[in-house]
Order: structure tokens, then sequence, then C-alpha cells
């Protein structure tokens, strides 16, 4: 078995499961024609479209293509995840996809070059306040542009992030940049809206990682070391209620108003909004991957559980909320006691107000 499953927000068919109805049972997710070739490696979302990308650089996407975050088809009224179309018929591709990310109306790609280097990005959609990244005439585009002058020469991206307004890449020489709306200090001083990459100075150590919350950036460095920098607003205590050093981690994440570490140990560090029970809930077992959306958390369990909590209004925590919350406790929104014999959770993914699990058969998730 190989599949995706969805729920939570779908006004706009991002679910891409036929129809735009929310859903808090997953249900499968629906490819037109067919099925990517190979493992789902990554799921990124923006305000109501969503991008999957797979292990061969295979792109597919689904909701509201009208800004442009979608390329320029194909087209069809079926709410279903179809092959990102982003140059024109006649004009050359632009290579492997690697990495992707959304803001709320642009999608970024970095695809790969004739070397294998992750050196080319493009963008697409619309982004009044910078988010494409191609200069302060480009506000909207349906087709790939590229960035030009970034990354620097030779060096490659290993990272990137985005939130509503702004996206950051990190490079293989420890360098971080980042552009769009950074009116509150998102990537540095002094703070404004970025209308192209600008280098984030003054970090203080070489970035591995780097995560967008709304109004705040964070940004990692070696694991071992314990190095990492929240920029931007304090907002939520994001700066302020911070660690004095980041816990050994084996991945991080941001929603909006929150930062997350999952330790090596598997267990999920974190600090910020809780209104809506976004913080860890106690009694958690030990976890193996983390996806953070908007608001909510979605975590994959050693056991092979997929759990969330958080603000699940739309579904995206599973059924069982109280006032659209799911606070000092999770659900399980996948368990592993009905996944096939010989399949198994994959990788997870959460967007705003969606959550996503990817079942791929044990040992074959090609």
């Amino acid at each position: 078995m190989n599949a995706v499953f969805a729920i939570g927000s779908n006004g706009s068919g991002q679910l891409g499961i036929g129809h735009k109805e929310d859903v808090s049972v997953p249900k499968p997710v629906l490819f037109h024609p067919s099925q990517p070739n190979s493992p789902i490696v990554k799921i990124a979302a923006g305000g109501n479209h969503t991008l999957i990308l797979s292990k061969g650089g295979e792109v597919y996407w689904s909701g509201d293509s009208t800004s442009g975050a979608c390329g320029i088809g194909p087209r069809t009224n079926l709410p279903a995840f179809l092959e990102i179309k982003l140059v024109r018929d006649g004009e050359p591709g632009i290579g492997e996809i690697s990495l992707i990310a959304a803001t709320w109306e642009a999608s970024i790609f970095v695809a790969k070059d004739a070397k294998g280097k992750n050196t080319a990005v493009f963008t697409c959609g619309v982004g009044s306040k910078g988010e494409l990244g191609a200069g302060e005439m480009m506000v909207r585009t349906p087709t790939a542009t590229r960035l030009t002058g970034f990354p620097p020469p030779n060096t490659e991206i290993v990272d990137l992030h985005a939130c509503m307004g702004h996206v950051v890449a990190v490079l293989d020489n420890g360098d971080a940049y980042g552009w769009g709306n950074c009116r509150k200090g998102q990537t540095g001083q002094p703070a404004a809206v970025l209308y192209a990459s600008r280098k984030i100075e003054d970090v203080g150590f070489p970035v591995r990682r780097a995560v967008c919350c709304k109004e705040a950036t964070c940004l990692f460095g070696d694991p071992a070391k314990g190095d990492f920098k929240v920029m931007g607003s304090d907002k939520w205590s994001l700066q302020s209620s911070a660690p004095v050093t980041a816990p050994d981690w084996i991945d991080v994440g941001a929603s909006w108003g929150n930062i997350y570490i999952l330790t090596r140990q598997g267990k999920l560090e974190a600090w910020g909004r809780d209104d809506h029970g976004q913080l860890p809930p106690p009694d958690l077992p030990r976890l193996a991957q983390i996806a953070v959306g908007s608001e909510h958390v979605v975590a994959l369990a050693d056991t092979g559980d997929v759990l969330s909590w958080g603000w699940g209004e739309h579904g995206n925590c599973g059924p069982k909320v109280e006032d659209n919350i799911v606070k000092g406790r999770f659900n399980v929104i996948a368990s592993s006691k009905f996944i096939p014999n010989g399949s198994a959770v994959e990788a997870i993914g959460a967007g705003c107000a969606t959550s996503w699990v990817y079942i791929a058969e044990a040992g074959n998730p090609a």
C-alpha cells in the first residue's frame, strides 16, 4: 500500500480528496492522472494550496490556483493533486526539484543544477511584500521565476523554510538568507520588506536549519553544540522564554507562534503560544518525526501511531475536540493498528489547519 491521507481545512480543495468539505477522519488523497513514481518526502502548504514533493523531484499541487502559486496548469475541476507545470510549452524545464516551501499565496522551489547541486531557486504566485524574492516589480507570476544572483557562487542551498510572509534559505557554508515581509526583524536588522534575498548577519555560528514563525525566525547550528538564535518579534515570548541552548536535536519546526525541537531521545521541547493547546501535552510517547502546522502539531510516535494536538477547528486534529481545541492531551489520528500488514507510516505533514499521513509498503516505499 502506498497512499497519502489527509484531514482538515478543505474549502479550496487543498486536501485533494475529491471534494471541498472539511474532514476530521483521514481520507485518501487523489492523484490525477497517476500517483508519484517515488516516495513522498515533503509536504508544504500555503493558505489555500498544498504542494507534495516526491523523492524523484516530482511536485504535485492541489487547492486554490488563482494566485499562480500552483503554476500554470494543468487545470481540472476535480479537487485532486496534479503534477505541477511551472514553464510554458517549448521552454526548458527548471530541473529536478529538491526542496519546496510556501508562503500564504506563493510557492518556492529549489532545483538541482547539472552537477546535482541545489543552486537554482524559483518562485511563483503572489507576493506583494517581497515573498517572491524577485525584485520590487515582481508581485505576481504563475510561471517559475528564477532568483538572480542567489545563492552566491560555489554554494548550494541545504534547507528552506517559509511562513505566511517570509522565506529563509540555509547554505552549505553556514550562511542564511531571507526575503519577504521581514518588518519585525525576522531576518535581522534593519527590519524591512525585502524584495530580494539578503544575508542574515551576526548570527554567531554556522547555520544548519531555519524555521519560520509568523513574526520570527529561529536559526539552528550544530545539534551537538546547541547553538540557536531567535530573531524578530518577541510576541508569545519566543525570545524571552527560549532556552539558553538547544537540546541535541534530530528535527526542528515552527508554527505561527511556536518553536519546536525534537531531541535525539524522542522528546519534544517547545515554547511560545499555548492559547489553543499548541505546546506539547504531557505523557507524549517517544517521537520519531514531527510536522508543524499553522497552529497545530502532527507527530509520529515510535509505536507507529500518528498523533495531533493544538487548534483543530477544521478537523485537522481529528474528530475529538473541545471548543475546537485539543489541549493538554493528544488525539491519535492514524493508528498503527489499522495500517495494513507490511505497511508503515513513512512521512507526515502539517499545513494551515491541514494534516497529512503517507503510508507505504515497508522496505518498498516507492
